[in-house]
């Protein structure tokens, strides 16, 4: 049966056009729109102050009143409260970003929630930070892009401890813009006298921290007064409400015209045809014909090419994400700066830093880590800890230790000079991290105030005799035998017998012995774990000296912790640094009791004692294991120099 075909009634010609008209109308107004909301600017905001201030609920509010929910997470918002909020019921906005199961459970911000909105006016990125003190080190993360603290605090409970260190905490982090929201305002019948009156203490407290403006606004963040809309209840109250302090403060430095900086993050090689350098400009503009520096080598080439993917650009600017072509060859590696040429920046290893200590474990003065700027990774020691803060009063205290949430002011060296600028000039270049070595844990976060003068005073000098002529003499290489264990495990017996056998042999050696050490170089050190750390460190530069001599160096200390055995490693070269675990139980150093320490350990006499009360980390990778209590004395020694290659 044919198949009827269906008629389809004409449109008529006038409809069509109208259609195409709406359409590209419409269109019209997308691209509008689009371009609209391309061209605002983004601000970077923190909430921040004690527990329980209100700052989760704000931004819950903040994102519900500028419609910035949908309707299906409202919903799910209105379940959630019945089920897991804390205002009997009703909307609690705080649901809105504390997404941890543990966070609504506590009805408390743990880790710190990122959210994204904008108005007409402004793109905003808000970082919710938890209050917790022992949370501080998160804190810190949300703070070290923002350009403005959002400081709560509640009216019925006033400036606490938690509000004066995330305020310090913020100075110190380089922002600059701070807003007072003294929230919960309906506590206390929004009285204008308890207002007056926080803000003349906060004000106070503050009056030292390099803040450019604080900005006191009243709020209640439950009930929206003064968040969006200004509330009928403060009348007394002319300021801004807190969207419309966000959506104006003006926050961006002039980091264009600023001397051209430039880290490099990936040496762009896709064929042999070419080379050119990725970054993200940290300061100021390049275009080609630009004559720049590469630091720290010091090197100038001329700017050839500045391409963003395929498109050759005539000029980029801050902030911009380029690939940068040069002239001729230089060597240019990832970690490296590009910099103006006729105004570089500095390069150290040695600096004065601030930091904020982020650990459970404490930071001891000459334990190492990896410093983290940029691109580079290096090896870092705090030389010093000049003091660290009360963060009541920013009273200065001294201290040799920094524990978790401390924030003090410290001396570090590194191991490779590194170009940078002081945190307050340009944050990207004078932040940093510490890492622990083993766990791979950030321990803390720092800003660098200043290079140190003594790095820029002292340098090598150049010697004729080098070590490779010492040793040409000596017949022997320089080598560093060293030996760890418990007290009483036969270190010195060992080393004195080891170093008896070379010396018959026409080595020249030297024994550096725990004991003997300490009656003379070290006999201002005590036995606490800073002491003990700062006792190696010198004992390893002391042997350093001696292996460049071309000595044989024995060392026989019980060096307990793994960190100082690896700094003292990395002290020298490939093969010239033989650690020897003399390895026995505690049970038997004990019982072997050579000087009596272990008895009065246990009767506690001597506090920090190894084995008993502070740890002894064994080597793990040691290139020699005596198990001395199985071996006899002249058996471990033959095992020390079957390993040991000086030729």
């Amino acid at each position: 049966m044919a198949q009827q075909k269906q008629q389809l009634a004409p449109v008529a010609p006038n409809r069509v056009a109208e259609n195409k008209a709406k359409g590209s109308a419409d269109a019209d107004s997308v691209r509008e729109y689009l371009e609209t909301q391309g061209s605002l600017d983004m601000l970077r905001f923190i909430t921040c102050g004690s527990v329980d201030d209100g700052k989760s609920t704000l931004i819950g509010r903040m994102l519900y009143e500028a419609q910035m929910v949908f309707d299906d997470q409202v919903a799910a918002l209105e379940a959630d409260s019945k089920k897991s909020g804390t205002q009997g019921g009703d909307i609690d906005f705080a649901l809105l970003v504390d997404g941890l199961a543990a966070e609504r459970e506590q009805g408390i911000t743990i880790d710190v929630a990122y959210r994204f909105f904008n108005t007409d006016r402004r793109k905003f990125i808000v970082a919710d930070t938890p209050g917790h003190e022992q949370y501080t080190r998160n804190m810190v993360t949300g703070a070290s892009t923002a350009d403005v603290a959002v400081i709560l605090l509640d009216a019925s409970q006033g400036v606490l401890t938690q509000t004066r260190r995330h305020s310090f905490i913020a100075s110190l982090l380089g922002i600059r813009h701070v807003v007072l929201a003294v929230n919960k305002m309906d506590l206390v019948d929004f009285d204008e006298a308890t207002f007056t009156r926080i803000c003349g203490e906060y004000e106070a407290f503050a009056e030292p921290l390099n803040f450019t403006s604080i900005t006191p606004i009243p709020l209640s963040a439950l009930q929206g007064d003064n968040v969006i809309q200004r509330s009928e209840r403060t009348g007394w109250y002319s300021g801004p409400t807190l969207l419309g302090f966000l959506e104006t403060v003006v926050v961006r430095e002039d980091i264009i015209n600023t001397p051209m900086r430039m880290p490099i993050q990936w040496v762009n090689r896709p064929n042999a045809n070419f080379r050119g350098y990725a970054g993200t400009l940290a300061a100021g503009q390049v275009a080609p014909g630009d004559d720049v520096r590469v630091l720290p080598s010091g090197h100038i080439a001329k700017v050839e090419q500045v391409l963003l993917a395929d498109q050759v650009l005539p000029r980029a600017v801050a902030q911009q994400a380029v690939t940068v072509v040069l002239d001729r060859e230089v060597d240019v590696s990832r970690g490296d700066l590009l910099v103006q040429a006729d105004e570089p920046c500095e390069v150290s290893d040695q600096f004065d830093v601030s930091i904020v200590w982020m650990s459970d474990e404490p930071c001891f003065v000459g334990r190492s880590y990896w410093l983290m700027l940029g691109a580079n990774r290096v090896n870092a020691t705090l030389t010093d800890i000049k003091f660290k803060y009360n963060i009541n009063t920013l009273e200065e205290l001294s201290s040799r230790t920094m524990e978790l949430n401390d924030v003090g002011r410290a001396s570090i060296n590194l191991d490779k000079s590194l170009p940078f600028e002081a945190f307050a000039t340009n944050p990207q270049l004078g932040s940093f991290v510490l890492i622990d070595r083993y766990t791979h844990a950030t321990v803390g976060a720092g800003m660098l105030n200043f290079a140190l003068r003594r790095s820029q005073n002292v340098h090598r000098q150049a010697l004729a005799i080098d070590r490779s002529s010492r040793a040409k003499l000596n017949g022997h290489k320089g080598k560093v035998l060293w030996f760890t264990g418990l007290s009483g495990s036969g270190k010195s017996t060992i080393a004195d017998a080891t170093e008896q056998e070379l010396h018959s042999k026409g080595i020249r050696t030297y024994v550096l012995d725990g004991d003997n050490v300490r009656h003379g170089l070290n006999k201002d050190l005590g036995f606490t774990e800073t002491d003990r750390i700062e006792n190696i460190r010198r004992v390893a530069e002391v042997a350093k000296l001696m292996v460049d001599a071309g000595l044989v160096v024995l060392t026989a200390f019980i060096s307990p912790f793994r960190s100082e055995r690896d700094m003292a490693r990395a002290l020298f070269d490939e093969g010239d640094f033989v650690e020897i675990f003399v390895d026995v139980p505690l049970s038997v150093a004990e019982e072997r009791d050579p000087k009596g320490l272990y008895r009065k350990a246990r009767q506690g006499e001597l506090p920090n004692f190894t084995g008993i009360d502070s740890a002894y980390e064994p080597p793990t990778e040691a290139e020699v294991r005596l198990p001395s209590h199985e071996l006899e004395v002249s058996e471990s020694v033959a095992l020390v120099l079957k390993n040991v290659d000086l030729l």
